[in-house]
């Protein structure tokens, strides 16, 4: 057998090989299992907050108001893109093929989604001008 047959050969088996490992992912639900199980409440009860906070200006006056609800339309706004921001990292991480290649990928998205949201809200209480 020449050596460049045997070599082709030689390649394609491992490649088979390969291919037939690279779907071989014991745990590949596990890291966007736990993402949703934090990201979807955390999202619940971080907008939850989020949307009762307009009654810490019930009682203010005119000047008070006048700061609140610009400010409050514009960080909430922002809130709400970082949710849908948080929401597509998630879906992300459940739509990667499962190959193992895209393991540190769906890994690295699942954990930014709840990441995503706590840093939705701290950024949203910081633009608020709070009464």
């Amino acid at each position: 057998m020449p050596k460049q047959l045997f070599r082709s050969v030689e390649e394609d088996n491992l490649r088979a090989l390969a291919a037939r490992f690279d779907h071989c992912v014991p745990s590949r639900w596990t890291a966007p299992i736990i993402s949703t199980v934090l990201t979807l409440p955390a999202a619940c009860v971080t907008l939850f907050f989020a949307g009762l906070s307009p009654m810490a200006c019930d009682g203010c006056d005119q000047a008070q108001n006048a700061r609140f609800t610009p400010s409050f339309e514009t960080a909430f706004s922002a809130f709400l893109a970082g949710l849908a921001l948080a929401l597509v990292l998630l879906v992300t991480s459940w739509a990667l093929p499962w190959r193992r290649r895209n393991a540190p990928r769906r890994v690295l998205f699942a954990t930014l989604a709840p990441v995503c949201v706590i840093c939705a809200y701290v950024m949203f209480v910081a633009m608020v001008d709070w009464p």
